[in-house]
């Protein structure tokens, strides 16, 4: 697993919450989270973007047991892959947005290139 962050959850929670937020990232392309989560989102993204430039059976699998969403899996496949197959990495970018109002977190945008 990229990163060393715990985000202060437990192992499950941690890895079922980055799922989801990839997910979301790779549905919608854009998302707002503090910058820790985002700098670990990116790190995941990046690696499913990669995998679904392959066109071999084993990325797909990797892919889709990731991937908590069957139409999110094709897109990555279907469009996602072909659009950054000439590009070597940096799929993602993040945008420091400032301190959140409740505890001064600093919150992040990260959206697809």
């Amino acid at each position: 697993m990229p990163g060393t962050r715990k985000l202060g959850r437990s192992t499950d929670h941690r890895l079922a919450m980055l799922r989801a937020m990839v997910t979301f990232l790779l549905e919608n392309g854009k998302i707002e989270t503090t910058l820790a989560r985002a700098k670990e989102v990116r790190s995941l993204a990046e690696k499913m973007i990669t995998l679904g430039k392959e066109t071999d059976l084993h990325s797909k699998r990797q892919i889709y047991s990731f991937i908590t969403k069957e139409a999110v899996s094709k897109k990555v496949i279907d469009e996602l892959g072909p659009k950054y197959k000439e590009v070597s990495g940096g799929y993602t970018r993040i945008y420091k947005i400032g301190p959140r109002r409740g505890d001064a977190a600093e919150m992040a945008i990260i959206e697809l290139i």
